[in-house]
This record gives structure tokens, C-alpha cells and sequence, in this order.
């Protein structure tokens, strides 16, 4: 990959000798002021949370100082007409070493800049105007050219970890999920009869091994968060462990008898309580993992909606590309939260699950739709222009309000959609559409609802 910064001016306008001068100038402040400057750019570091767990202060004075002061002077002795090509591959390098150890780009972009507004005061107090505002420009120019580069780097570390990781999740979902279930859930109880027996049976009431040191424990830790990447259940699973090794074991522990009024019955009881609200989660989430693994919603088997700034995206573009129309309804259930409470959240799921079929029945094979949230759903209607969205929106919610829906009890319910449809006008973010579309719904609910709106 040849650079070609269209960023560094600098060297085409300047005289040489300024340019030389200039150069010397940045040399001599940035040797001189090294320390202060590298000090400067990991107090930024080392204020982030996302980058200060892994960056000691100790690690900071051995081997990441003395780096980034060689990258400082690099920067005064970089020369576009001489060696841009080793400079741009030092930088890639760089950007790639922060993408493996997941350094947030943003955070270094934020170092960058205040050593350059550091450097920059001190040029000005010290060098004079002229003098010192040349090596200002060079400065600039060059690290916005080393940012440039590591940032290339960056994104392109960042989306080849992305394909690793969804290849591993997808291997990881090939496997046989219904032995891997079982197993888990035998490690699980063979967890809690352990910590039982060394309460009660084992010799001299053994310390109790924490959850997240035993079979379950590696396995949440190291698969778990893979196989069921984004699921809220995982956070609650955490929890609970969390509080089984860190509140309910200490204190179990600590009792001086586990019999008699101040015994560890009650402790016991609560342990037992988070292992079953641990079961109880973790069938949730295979259970669900067929579905979410398919890239459908489990309840109403539409898309998910993980998926929609893809499909979305490339359907914008091939409008743009091919010149065809392309149109999105937002589709809201009426008073959902009233169903819910008045009927139930069985109920409440019934009515989606038949909105959901209606949807698929008024819509083509071609069509495209999203389990959007909660009560919402969104359609992309696919070489369709504004006439006949609003006849499908219409059919839509048409069909909605005449459908009798029965749920568990084998009562009817009846429910009604607010619909806002918007085309595609040429924005290339695919944003713009669903935005566009969700302020029509919006109208479509604050003029009464049961109705389509247009944007």
C-alpha cells in the first residue's frame, strides 16, 4: 500500500530552508519536553476506564514511555521525500498493536491531540510567531498523518477480530447444543451438592469452592459470552455468581457454627435460591439459542434486529445503484402496555405473534421484516414506491382490526397498529429511512392511532 498523505502541504509550499529550521525547532522542544508529553498522554490513558485495567503504571514507565518518546521524535524527523513508506508502516504496526489489545482509537486520538496543543503553546511562548507557527503546521500535519495511518490499521484490525469472533460463535453454535445444555446444567448441580456436602458432610467444613472457580464458572466465563453474545440473561447469571462468591460464601464461611439460632440456614437457603434463579436463566438461554443462533426473534420468528443495519444498508444502496424505489413502514402495536396489564403477558405475546403472521401475509417473499422492539416492527418493502407502501400499510392494518385473537384462556382480544411509511429519497444511511419512517408512526399515534401516515 503506497501513501500518498494529501494532508501534508507543508512541503509543497514551503521554502526549504523554513522547512529545515521548522524541523529542528519541533526536535529540539519535543527532546526536551519528552517527558512532560508522554506524561500528558497516558494521564489520558490511564483516566479511561477501557484502557487503564490493562496499562499498570509500572508498564507505563518500563516499555510505553520510552516507546511513544521514539515516536516523537520520529515525528520531527519524518521527511515525506525520504522513507514515507518505513514512517506509514511504523504507524500501520502501531494501529494494529492497539486494535489487538483493543486500545479504543478514540482514546489515542484524544492523546494526539493534546500533545499537540501542549507542543503548540510551547512553540508560540518560545519560538516567535512566524518560527514557531511553521513547526505548529509541521507538527500537526504530521500527527494527523500517523493518525490517519494507525487508524486504518485500527479499523481493519477491528473488522478482521469481528469475522474471528463470529466464525468461533458460529462453530461454537454448531455444536451439539442440547449435550452441551446437559452438561451444563450437571455441572451446575454438581456445583451446589459440593458446596452443600462441605457445609454439612465434609470434613471439618472444607472451604467452600467459589462458583466462578468450578467447571460452570470457566465455562459462563470462557463460552458462555460467546455462544450467547449480547443476551441481557448473561448479565443476570453474572450477578448472581457475583453474590454467591462474594456476599453469601464469605458469610457462610465466617459463621462460627453452622447449627443453632445464628446458623447458616438462612445463608443456605439464598445460595440455593441464586442456583435455581442461575438454572432457571440458563434454560431461558438455550432455549431462546436456536431461535437468536437462526437470526430470528423467538417469539414472533421475525428477523432479528442485529441484522437490520446490513440487509438495510445493502438495500439502500442497490436503490441507489439500480434507481429502484424502495420503501420502510414502521408498524406499532396500539395500547400495548394496556393489553399487558389488563390481560396479561401471555396475552400480550399472542398479539404480537398475530400481527406478526398478518405482516407476513400481506407482505412478498422479497420483503424484509424486523422484530424492531417491544411493540414494534419494521418492514422493508422492496422496489416499492409510495402507492403501493401505503396500500400494504393499509392492508396491514386493516387485517390487525378485524383479527380476533385468542389467547390462553380462550378469550378473545382485539388490537389495532399505528403505521408510518417513508421512501427512500437518495440519503445514502439508511438511518435517514428508518428515521424518516418512525416520525410518520410517530403522527400516525399522536392523530389517534389505528392509522397509516406517510412521511
Amino acid at each position: 500500500m503506497n501513501a500518498s498523505p494529501q494532508c501534508l502541504n507543508l512541503w509543497h509550499v514551503c521554502e526549504t530552508t523554513r522547512l529545515d529550521k521548522a524541523r529542528e525547532t519541533l526536535a529540539a522542544v519535543l527532546a526536551e519536553h519528552a517527558d512532560r508529553l508522554v506524561g500528558r498522554f497516558y494521564e489520558v490513558f490511564l483516566k479511561h476506564d477501557e484502557a487503564s485495567h490493562f496499562l499498570s503504571h509500572s508498564v507505563v514507565v518500563d516499555r510505553l514511555s520510552p516507546s511513544l518518546q521514539r515516536w516523537l521524535q520520529s515525528l520531527a524527523t519524518f521527511d515525506p521525500n525520504q522513507g514515507i513508506e518505513e514512517f506509514a508502516e511504523r504507524q500501520r504496526k502501531m494501529g494494529e498493536v492497539h486494535s489487538r489489545i483493543k486500545i479504543p482509537v478514540h482514546i489515542v486520538l484524544e492523546g494526539a491531540s493534546l500533545i499537540k496543543s501542549d507542543v503548540g503553546e510551547i512553540l508560540l511562548s518560545n519560538h516567535g510567531n512566524r518560527e514557531g507557527a511553521t513547526a505548529i503546521v509541521l507538527l500537526n500535519e504530521v500527527i494527523d498523518f500517523a493518525m490517519l495511518l494507525m487508524s486504518q490499521a485500527y479499523v481493519t484490525g477491528v473488522a478482521q477480530r469481528a469475522k474471528i469472533e463470529e466464525a468461533y460463535r458460529l462453530f461454537t453454535l454448531g455444536q451439539d447444543v442440547s449435550v452441551e445444555r446437559e452438561s451444563q446444567r450437571a455441572a451446575l448441580l454438581e456445583w451446589s451438592q459440593a458446596a452443600i456436602f462441605s457445609l454439612f458432610g465434609g470434613a471439618g467444613g472444607a472451604r467452600l469452592k467459589p462458583i466462578s472457580q468450578s467447571e460452570f464458572g470457566l465455562w459462563f466465563r470462557h463460552r458462555a459470552s460467546v455462544m450467547f453474545q449480547g443476551s441481557i440473561m448473561l448479565n443476570s447469571i453474572d450477578a448472581a455468581m457475583k453474590e454467591i462468591d462474594e456476599q453469601l460464601l464469605p458469610s457462610i464461611d465466617s459463621l462460627p457454627s453452622l447449627h443453632g439460632p445464628d446458623g447458616a440456614a438462612p445463608l443456605v437457603a439464598n445460595l440455593q435460591a441464586r442456583v435455581e434463579e442461575i438454572k432457571f436463566l440458563l434454560a431461558d438461554l438455550f432455549q431462546s439459542l436456536s431461535a437468536s443462533a437462526g437470526g430470528r426473534d423467538p417469539l414472533t420468528s421475525t428477523l432479528s434486529r442485529k441484522f437490520l443495519p446490513s440487509i438495510l444498508g445493502r438495500e439502500v444502496a442497490l436503490s441507489q445503484q439500480h434507481g429502484t424505489p424502495l420503501a420502510v413502514m414502521m408498524i406499532d402495536a396500539d395500547h400495548f402496555k394496556q393489553i399487558n396489564d389488563t390481560r396479561g403477558h401471555a396475552a400480550g405475546d399472542a398479539v404480537l405473534r398475530q400481527i406478526a403472521e398478518i405482516i407476513a401475509d400481506n407482505t412478498r417473499s422479497a420483503d424484509i421484516v424486523f422484530r424492531y422492539g417491544g411493540e414494534e416492527f419494521l418492514v422493508a418493502l422492496v422496489e416499492t414506491n409510495l402507492e403501493a407502501a401505503l396500500e400494504v400499510a393499509n392492508r396491514v392494518r386493516a387485517a390487525v382490526m378485524a383479527a380476533e385473537i385468542t389467547v390462553g384462556d380462550g378469550s378473545k382480544v382485539h388490537a389495532t397498529v399505528s403505521i408510518g411509511v417513508a421512501t427512500h429519497t437518495g440519503h445514502p444511511d439508511y438511518q435517514h429511512l428508518i428515521n424518516a419512517a418512525d416520525q410518520a408512526l410517530y403522527r400516525a399515534k399522536n392523530e389517534g392511532r389505528n392509522r397509516v401516515i406517510a412521511a
